[in-house]
């Protein structure tokens, strides 16, 4: 469904900045040319928009303040990284590597991984991944969540289905890789299963594991259910951290930015008792594919 939507979405774009390009390239080639490039473009706005907040949201909680420098680099860096994920991995190329678990047939199998995307996306957003593990022939499965905008503890039972395919081919617990809300999903998952020893161990990139302020605008949308629960103090999130064992943390590696566009403030993709790793100058889309991260991730294999 995620795929579908942004494959119109992209189609209708590029269909607008193309007509523009023509109707007015005989009047003015400038005013053609730009007009081209502010529509294509016209998310970078939104996202200099989410820059400038972050900014300001930050100063007033506990995380190194970005520099104007990091500010725009990460901005630029979004951009380009945005562009490609949701306007080619995603829309068009989220199905061209497939799961993969089938294990080496020359060695023992190692630990396999299990991929969780956040908001708005799908399996596609993990395309650099999935490359480097099945150049490596490393077990994993990638998960699509639907309903696009439905509750994120029915999203459960998706990823409850791919721990088990993961398991069954190597015969190990699967570590979890998870971007924004995907950690999310990967707590629901533990509470509603309660079996802490399924999984080796649960990689988080930019969740908003106490809340996002950019949730705030979700109950002015009212069938965007999990935006709504992403909301900062919603009771979702409340009762989420209720039901949790305090040593459950321990099995969590976070991941922050004080450069994140997207979960404000981001002292909020921590959690207590976890290991909480700050990748700095770094937005939030631009974050699942940081180097730095995939590194140390595939080390924890």
């Amino acid at each position: 469904m995620m795929a579908r939507l942004l494959q119109i979405t992209v189609l209708f774009i590029v269909a607008c900045a193309t007509s523009w390009l023509a109707v007015l390239w005989s009047h003015s080639v400038l005013a053609a040319l730009a007009g081209f490039f502010c529509i294509l473009f016209l998310y970078s706005g939104a996202l200099a928009m989410q820059f400038g907040l972050l900014a300001f949201i930050n100063r007033q909680h506990p995380v190194a303040q970005p520099s104007a420098r990091q500010l725009l680099w990460a901005w630029l860096v979004e951009t380009i990284v945005a562009a490609r994920v949701f306007f080619w991995w995603q829309p068009f190329r989220s199905g061209a590597i497939p799961d993969q678990t089938q294990t080496p047939a020359d060695g023992r199998p190692e630990r396999g991984i299990v991929f969780v995307h956040g908001f708005i996306c799908n399996r596609g957003v993990w395309r650099k991944w999935l490359k480097i593990l099945r150049h490596r022939q490393i077990v994993f499965v990638a998960v699509n969540l639907e309903p696009v905008f439905g509750s994120i503890d029915a999203y459960a039972s998706t990823l409850d289905d791919a721990i088990r395919r993961v398991t069954r081919a190597t015969g190990k617990p699967p570590l979890l890789v998870c971007h924004s809300m995907g950690g999310l999903v990967a707590r629901a998952w533990l509470r509603a299963s309660d079996d802490d020893a399924a999984v080796h161990h649960v990689i988080t990139i930019g969740s908003p594991h106490h809340g996002t302020l950019l949730g705030n605008l979700a109950p002015k949308l009212r069938a965007v259910v999990n935006g709504e629960q992403m909301r900062c103090g919603s009771e979702w999130l409340i009762d989420l951290a209720r039901h949790e064992p305090p040593a459950r943390a321990r099995r969590f590696t976070c991941f922050y930015s004080n450069c994140d566009n997207i979960v404000m403030p981001a002292s909020t993709a921590q959690l207590v008792g976890a290991d909480n790793r700050s990748v700095p100058g770094v937005a939030h889309l631009a974050m699942a594919l940081n180097q730095g991260v995939i590194d140390h991730t595939l080390a924890m294999l």
